[in-house]
This record gives C-alpha cells, structure tokens and sequence, in this order.
C-alpha cells in the first residue's frame, strides 16, 4: 500500500511542477507592454505551485516528517534544495500580515508594490521600500528585502519531475 501512496504523492508533485511551469511560460522575459495582472498571477501560481511540492517532501506535520525523508530519499533530493524555503510563498499567502508588520507602530512608511525591474538605488537616492517586486530579465521575485531566483526554482522543479517519472507511468 506504502508504494502506491507513494506513486500518488509522485504524480501530485509531478502535477504541481506542471502547472508552475505552464505559470513560467506566461511571464513576460523583455520589458515593455504586459499584463501585469498576469504576471503576478503566474508569479503566485509558481509559488504555490512550488510550495505544494515543498509540502510533500518537507510535511509540517511531525506525523508525516517520515514519509518526506523516505520521498526526498527515493528521489535523491538535497536536504538544502531551494523547493525546501517556502519563506517568500508564505509571505504572499499571509500578506496580510506582513502588512499589518509594515504599519505597525509607525506614523508613515515608505511604500512601493508591485514593482517592476527594481534597481538597487544609488548611494544618493533616497532608498525605496519595495513590498513586492519582480526583476523579468532575471525573473528575480522580491519581497521587501528577500529575494526567490524563479529560474533556479523552475530547475529544481524540472529536475524533480524528471526523477519523478522514472517511478510513475
């Protein structure tokens, strides 16, 4: 019974990578006219997408910690693999809160969302406060000072797929 579990945990992730792929393909990669709506909607699907994954082989759950070693194993996946940090995607599903973080206590905020291919402000600028922020040519997403490469995620995710298919038909 444990395999066939374990042929449906594999099938899900290879889903999932699926679906942030097909959420990569809708970024823009050249600046100029877009949908940006679109983007960040492709932006949240390659997170939670991403975190789905995460979820399966690094569980929460202590009661299900076992299954995600025994899966990451079977796959030979690195401990470190970029899929395990679900920092940024948990900033996006409880933006909420990083909100009520930013304005708290503080009688003003310098404020900048949804940002489009930010750059690090030169020494005499005033320094901006970027909330969200996507760099398209490096597909860099940023979330106020932390930083997630998408293209080294999409890899990782591609590589799992792969290993994936070799146990799943």
């Amino acid at each position: 019974m444990k395999e066939f579990a374990y042929s449906v945990y594999l099938s899900e992730i290879m889903f999932q990578v699926k679906i942030a792929q097909q959420a990569a393909n809708r970024l823009p990669v050249h600046p100029g006219s877009f949908d940006h709506i679109e983007v960040w909607c492709s932006i949240q699907s390659i997170l939670g997408a991403t975190a789905n994954v995460s979820k399966i082989l690094w569980p929460s759950s202590k009661k299900s910690q076992e299954r995600g070693k025994e899966l990451r194993e079977l796959l030979g996946i690195d401990e470190n693999s970029i899929i395990s940090d679900r920092v940024i995607r948990n900033h996006f599903e409880h933006y909420d809160e990083r909100i009520e973080r930013l304005f708290q206590g503080k009688s003003s905020v310098s404020f900048i969302d949804l940002a489009f291919n930010p750059f690090k402000p030169q020494k005499w600028e005033t320094p901006k406060y970027y909330q969200r922020a996507y760099n398209q040519v490096d597909r860099i997403v940023t979330f106020q000072n932390e930083t997630l490469d998408l293209k080294e995620v999409l890899i990782a995710l591609e590589s799992i797929k792969t290993k994936c298919s070799t146990y799943v038909l």
